[in-house]
């Protein structure tokens, strides 16, 4: 049995309310993006990415836009430490990109780090010591003064050794299991740091605030964040960061409140990545200020090809509904949601519209490398005529007529229900043809000639069951002249109620499509297709296959 009695709240409000956060809309620029792939995602893999892939990953970084990267811990592991001697000794680090070390605020760790960093054209020295009330009664077993110590004393070797170590480097402070720490206590250590570093506007400082555990509701966060940002000493040369992680599910919401409520940079995985539940996903971050009109300054436009390295270097899997990145993110099964989204691109295309408002679609998915045909539009047993009717117009040309598009997408439907699979856009096109193009069974027409006679004269040879007869008959056009043929022959009753035709492409040798639609005496309608150089011959194709399918 649960016991929701065991558990109280671990984090704190702060001692005064902060809620400004709360009179902003949106966010309206971009934070500075820093990538912890490479090291808290790292660490998170069953199985630690090789040298060969961390470059790799790196260079996909770089790619992307990434202008910080954190590399790793590398007072932690030999494959840490040859990595970043790696990217300094082989020049393989941008001038406009700047790369963060991580390191514990223990003087052997600080040391093993300088040496590693060394020779680094730019680098942010990131130390970090625990500061919860859990961590300090629990883990440390040690007092706020003694905490507080150790965070300074780790401040004063960084710029200590930053003096005598070849390189260009900046600090980073974190009061890890921030969400823990009464904010009071968390803003009086890290002043003591800024105290230390005495940060100006040519060489700022770092004070990161991580959801190192998510405790509470976002707002809280946001409140948190607020009155760190409203006293911090030396603010206007401090770049205040966030880094959350997503226990309860909320890390976007912390970054996007965190940013309302003053936070310059976040540090984040691609996808998420990182220990327990992860990392704040930063994909999904960028693209929501995408999606509302802002440029995240990092380049998403072939996500599938990002997807796809991301997976090969770390072994992880991309979960299908994973937003904006997931395989089915932009797929719609539902009938009603595709028929709005037909309905949205076509109203799109008539109206020239630049700005995207498509229902049910946040982004063009073309923006980020997806298409229409493979990724949106599904066809299983819970669609309907919306879908089955743009695949068939967009992929194939075909333009049925309202009521066809219905009849074909209970087809699609049915055949999708009984085998309990996806149609993809060739079998329903096929299963098109097969059930609605050029049906020449029980009934089929051999030969059609025509004289301006009466209006428009007709004999034609039909055949139906083996039996083969030739029939004249007039009408006011020569559809309406053959379809009264056909009625008196074999004695047929029903109306024609529709006629549509198009050229399947454009040329003088394209073939055209007919589209017939029939009504039986008890209201219900039946459909047929003709495909053929010939409209004529295309629409009596048309009509026969109605009455074959009646």
């Amino acid at each position: 049995m649960m016991q929701a009695k065991k558990y109280r709240r671990q984090y704190f409000m702060p001692p005064k309310a902060c809620m400004e956060w709360t009179k902003k809309e949106y966010i309206d620029k971009p934070p500075i993006w820093c990538s912890v792939d490479l090291r808290d995602g790292n660490q998170a893999l069953v199985i630690p990415m090789s040298l060969e892939q961390k470059i790799d990953f790196f260079k996909l970084l770089v790619k992307i836009g990434f202008k910080e990267i954190e590399v790793g811990f590398p007072a932690a592991s030999e494959t840490e430490y040859r990595f970043l001697r790696a990217l300094i000794e082989q020049d393989l680090i941008p001038e406009d990109v700047t790369i963060q070390v991580l390191t514990q605020a223990r003087e052997h760790i600080i040391r093993k780090t300088f040496e590693a960093v060394k020779g680094a054209p730019k680098a942010i020295v990131h130390v970090y010591n625990s500061t919860s009330l859990a961590q300090r009664e629990q883990v440390f077993k040690k007092s706020k003064e003694e905490i507080l110590q150790i965070a300074v004393d780790g401040a004063a070797l960084l710029k200590k050794l930053a003096d005598e170590t070849e390189g260009n480097f900046l600090f980073e402070y974190s009061p890890e299991s921030f969400t823990g720490t009464e904010p009071e206590y968390a803003l009086e250590v890290c002043n003591a740091v800024l105290e230390v570093w005495k940060p100006t506007a040519d060489k700022k400082a770092i004070i990161n605030l991580p959801v190192t555990v998510e405790h509470s509701l976002p707002h809280v966060y946001a409140s948190q964040i607020e009155y760190m940002c409203q006293n911090l000493k030396y603010r206007e040369n401090v770049v205040v960061s966030l880094h959350p992680h997503n226990d309860r599910g909320c890390g976007v919401a912390d970054s996007e409140l965190g940013l309302l409520a003053g936070a310059d940079r976040i540090e984040g995985t691609l996808f998420g990545n990182g220990e327990r539940t992860g990392n704040v996903d930063i994909v999904t971050l960028a693209m929501n200020m995408y999606a509302q009109g802002i440029d995240p300054g990092l380049d998403f436009s072939d996500m599938p090809k990002i997807c796809e390295s991301y997976e090969s270097y770390t072994g992880m899997k991309i979960d299908e509904r994973s937003p904006y990145s997931g395989a089915l993110v932009f797929a719609a099964f539902s009938g009603s949601h595709q028929d709005a989204i037909a309905k949205g691109m076509y109203y799109r295309e008539e109206q020239k519209d630049d700005c995207w408002t498509v229902p049910y679609l946040p982004i063009d998915p073309t923006d980020i490398g997806r298409n229409y045909d493979a990724d949106v539009i599904r066809i299983n047993s819970q669609s309907g005529k919306g879908g089955v009717g743009y695949i068939l117009e967009t992929k194939f040309g075909l333009h049925l007529p309202p009521k066809m598009r219905e009849a074909m997408g209970y087809v699609a439907k049915g055949v999708s229900d009984y085998t309990h699979q996806e149609l993809h856009p060739d079998e329903i096109f096929a299963l098109f043809k097969k059930k609605f193009e050029n049906v020449v069974e029980p009934y089929s027409i051999q030969e059609v000639h025509f004289q301006q006679k009466d209006g428009i004269t007709t004999q034609v040879t039909s055949s139906f069951n083996g039996k083969t007869v030739t029939t004249e008959a007039v009408g006011n056009g020569r559809l309406d002249a053959v379809s009264n043929a056909l009625k008196k022959a074999y004695e047929l009753q029903y109306t024609l109620v529709t006629y549509q035709e198009h050229a399947l492409e454009q040329s003088s040798s394209s073939k055209a499509i007919a589209y017939v639609g029939i009504q039986k005496p008890d209201g219900t309608l039946s459909w047929g297709a003709g495909v053929d150089p010939d409209i004529i011959r295309a629409s009596i194709d048309a009509l026969i296959t109605a009455i074959n399918n009646r």
